[in-house]
């Protein structure tokens, strides 16, 4: 009897389980063996993240529970530190003990991206990302704990430092976290008696001189526009010199004290791609085929953010690492590892870009599709009809939906759970009170 085919997958973001889900829709029963392997049991949709962040949505509902949707996957949790293409295996480390080792037959290579850093003194100690669903919580759970600060102090210094918050790069991730949390923290300073809108200090840094350049030059200025009427400080052509201790110096003279410091500044291959012994580019990412293969191998495939994938409608140059494009990329990839399978030939991705939308807040945003402009309230509807149409599972659109209309009928949750970021502190102090409070035992002779 022959064996199924054994298919591992390598990260379970955009690539990893849509592709998923297209493998376990068209295999037939014992056809093959899928596995996936992720540290997180779940995938994150990430647009979704600064609406989680604002409150409009619940945190559960923008990531889909991967053992739930992919049924006839085999889903294993864990670090893969090491990838062998020639002997066709994986090094996984699980999160508690020993490591193992997977065999496959057909790889597909997709652990995405990270935040690209750069080496500036007092980032890596005082920023936070915007990639992960842990970082959007946190972040407001801080800025709602910022201001419960700033009421309570008598300090001016204190006051003003935790009333400043500094985001740094303007394409979409940093434009829409900051407008969603800047809209969510002017709707709270109706709770706090000491506390106005234009008491709060809101910075937007863009080392280019531009905001948003995927949805064209005339909605960036839109935008630029829209924000700073808001009262948002947008600095373009700046770049962050220093951010020791919290003391903010950008290269244009500006020095401020902050306690919220959001690193958007883009993203870089994951380092797994560094030591897994596949061909990469000069920006460090896959080379990849149009048919999604890895150049000069035929049974590893690759997509999304970690690869270099030819854009065919514009030739000569690469996919943009979107959302957009890793979510039919995997269709592709899917289909041409099951063409693989079966001995047919696999065909090429080929996309043209329609267009990109955004959120500003609540009721604000900004579009361009298909070469129409959006803004204001329509745009802020496209956004959210596109993303709830392409959020995976009617579980999770359902539950969206629900969201957002009871956000019709009450006012936006202004709660900071802090200590979901140190369950354990609590319960430290309380035995550390309980030791200082008792004598030391002595042992009787």
């Amino acid at each position: 009897m022959t064996e199924p085919v054994r298919i591992l997958i390598v990260g379970g973001g955009y690539v990893g389980m849509y592709a998923a889900l297209r493998l376990q829709r068209e295999l037939r029963r014992g056809e093959a063996r899928i596995t996936l392997v992720d540290a997180d049991s779940y995938m994150t949709y990430q647009p979704f993240l600064p609406e989680a962040a604002a409150g409009n949505v619940e945190p559960r509902h923008v990531v889909v529970p991967l053992r739930r949707v992919l049924r006839r996957c085999r889903i294993l949790n864990g670090w893969v530190v090491g990838v062998d293409p020639v002997a066709r295996t994986v090094d996984l480390r699980p999160h508690g003990g020993p490591g193992r080792i997977l065999r496959y037959d057909l790889l597909i290579f997709a652990p995405g991206s990270v935040s690209r850093t750069l080496p500036i003194p007092g980032l890596a100690e005082c920023g936070i990302g915007f990639k992960s669903l842990e970082e959007a919580i946190h972040l407001r759970n801080h800025v709602l704990g910022q201001l419960d600060l700033a009421d309570s102090t008598t300090d001016a210094a204190i006051r003003a430092r935790a009333l400043t918050f500094v985001f740094v790069g303007a394409g979409f991730a940093g434009v829409e976290a900051l407008a969603e949390l800047e809209d969510m923290a002017r709707d709270a300073c109706a709770y706090y008696p000491t506390i106005e809108p234009r008491h709060m200090r809101w910075f937007l840094v863009e080392a280019t001189d531009r905001i948003l350049p995927e949805v064209g030059p005339e909605m960036g200025r839109w935008t630029l526009e829209q924000l700073r009427g808001r009262g948002i400080d947008v600095r373009t052509r700046t770049r962050l010199m220093s951010a020791v201790d919290g003391h903010i110096v950008l290269d244009d003279g500006t020095e401020c004290d902050a306690d919220t410091l959001v690193w958007t500044a883009g993203v870089r291959p994951h380092p797994l791609v560094r030591t897994s012994g596949l061909p990469l580019d000069a920006m460090g990412r896959v080379k990849a085929t149009a048919e999604l293969t890895v150049e000069g191998s035929r049974t590893v495939f690759t997509a999304g953010d970690c690869a270099a994938v030819p854009d065919l409608t514009r030739p000569g140059e690469m996919c943009a690492p979107n959302a957009q494009n890793a979510v039919r990329q995997a269709r592709t990839l899917a289909g041409n590892v099951v063409a693989t399978l079966r001995g047919e030939e696999p065909r090429p991705y080929r996309h043209a870009y329609a267009g990109s939308v955004a959120g500003l807040g609540l009721h604000q945003g900004v579009a361009q599709i298909h070469g129409h402009k959006l803004r204001g309230l329509s745009a802020w509807f496209m956004h959210r009809t596109y993303h709830l149409s392409r959020v995976p599972t009617l579980n999770r659109k359902v539950r969206i939906l629900i969201d957002w209309t009871l956000s019709l009928f009450f006012r936006r949750d202004i709660v900071s759970l802090g200590q979901l970021a140190e369950p354990r502190k609590e319960f430290e102090r309380a035995a550390r009170v309980d030791r200082e409070d008792r004598p030391e035992p002595v042992a009787l002779r």
